[in-house]
């Protein structure tokens, strides 16, 4: 049995790919991701990684934030850190928290990254909202298509036209970072 995180992301997959009247192969070409690998993700048989999930949403033409901020459902105004939605990357040990209310305008994300992990998306992740990368504690490099950025705590970038990300942790301690998201107009 799935947990009920890895549940929910399942449903709201295959509920995004049925609503967007595409089928597990149509979403396998946009994606680059298996079909195999789609049944098994939308089936909950597999907790998908942060980095097939990026290509997956950004194929449904959602960002990794509206995936979560689906799966949360209806939530108050107020989002109590006991209640923030909080999911980990099976294969690099990433740590995402929804800090915001789901829904709302702006996305507030909580991101800890693991020494050495490295996580990479699609310049279509980028592509339907802006992103501020804000470093809370540690340091984090981020490569923005050909462009390196070295951050360090209490640095912002604001990333420009979409293109290719990672977000990569060098060092030999986790990296702490918000990133805020707001739809493009």
């Amino acid at each position: 049995m799935p947990d009920p995180l890895t549940a929910n992301i399942a449903a709201t997959l295959r509920t995004a790919r049925i609503d967007r009247d595409l089928s597990v192969n149509a979403l396998a070409e946009r994606s680059g991701v298996s079909r195999a690998m789609i049944a098994k993700i939308e089936r909950g048989d597999v907790q998908p990684t942060a980095v097939l999930l990026g290509r997956l949403t950004a194929a449904l033409g959602l960002t990794l934030s509206e995936l979560f901020a689906r799966t949360e459902g209806e939530t108050p105004r107020l989002a109590r850190i006991a209640d923030q939605p909080v999911w980990v990357d099976p294969t690099t040990g990433y740590r995402r928290r929804s800090v915001s209310p789901a829904g709302g305008s702006v996305q507030l994300v909580e991101v800890e990254l693991p020494a050495g992990a490295e996580v990479s998306y699609p310049a279509e992740s980028f592509a339907l909202a802006n992103h501020q990368i804000w470093v809370l504690e540690g340091s984090l490099r981020f490569r923005e298509g050909e462009v390196e950025h070295d951050l360090s705590s209490g640095d912002c970038l604001e990333l420009g036209a979409p293109t290719p990300g990672t977000y990569w942790n060098s060092t030999d301690r986790p990296c702490r970072y918000l990133v805020v998201l707001s739809r493009r107009r």
